[in-house]
Parts: C-alpha cells; sequence; structure tokens
C-alpha cells in the first residue's frame, strides 16, 4: 500500500544511508512498514546535508503537524526507531513516515493506524538539524 496524494519529498544523503541500514534490520526488513518506508525512500530526492532547504523535515526535526479530518495539531520530534524520548514519533509509525521529506505547507494522504486514510498537513518546524548546521547528527 503506498500513499496517495503523494507530494514531492526530499531526504538528505545522511538520512538516506541510516534510514537504509533501519531498513535491513532483521525486525524491519520485508515488514509492512519496511516496504512502506522504502518506497517513500526510492521516490524521493536526494540531497547533501548542506544543501537541504530548512522548510523539509529531516529526521531529528521537531515538526508540527495538523490531522485535517480532526482538526488536532502535534509537535513532535521524528526520529529512528530505536530513539525513544518524549513527545518522539518513529519514522516506521504511519504519521512518522508521512511527515518524512515533507516541506511546510503540503499535505500528504497516508493510512491511520485503524486503516482509514488520514491528512497530514506540515504547519512548522521548530527544529531541523541542518537548518542548526547540526549535520553529523
Amino acid at each position: 500500500m503506498s500513499a496517495s496524494n503523494s507530494p514531492e519529498i526530499t531526504v538528505s544523503s545522511l538520512d538516506l544511508v541510516r534510514l537504509e541500514a533501519l531498513l535491513s534490520r532483521s525486525d524491519v526488513s520485508g515488514s509492512e512498514a519496511g516496504d512502506l518506508l522504502q518506497t517513500e525512500l526510492d521516490r524521493a530526492e536526494v540531497l547533501p546535508p548542506e544543501k537541504m532547504p530548512p522548510d523539509v523535515v529531516t529526521m531529528n526535526s521537531i515538526v508540527v503537524f495538523r490531522i485535517e479530518q480532526t482538526g488536532a495539531e502535534f509537535e513532535r520530534t521524528l526520529c529512528y526507531s530505536s530513539q525513544t524520548a518524549e513527545n518522539a514519533i518513529s519514522v516506521l509509525a504511519p504519521v512518522g513516515m508521512a511527515l518524512l521529506g515533507l516541506r511546510i505547507g503540503q499535505t500528504i494522504d497516508w493510512p491511520g493506524p485503524d486503516g482509514r486514510i488520514l491528512q497530514v498537513t506540515i504547519t512548522g518546524i521548530r527544529y531541523q538539524p541542518e537548518r542548526a548546521g547540526d549535520l553529523s547528527r
């Protein structure tokens, strides 16, 4: 299953290397979440971290997003599945996957945990490692 209404996404080359390593793990490889993430990575424009536009959600970004159906707005840090932090969301979670590579103002349709399609809109990025000059994080 892939997302419909799939806007263009941009991923840093550093994030791509780390996400591909995540996808090679035995507990992720071949899983539905792993397959969905791979589909997203396959369609992404890849840029070096220093060329990343400041309005793009990258790994470890603190992103503000809205679920259009409910109007609920959230602020979460997009993290790798091995990271645990308060207010973090894994890139392997459906909404986490939807956030990766989007720009502020973009909306994507994405399957929610219950199978219904959610419209997710990026409303802000409080912190982006690349914008902050943290290119090696």
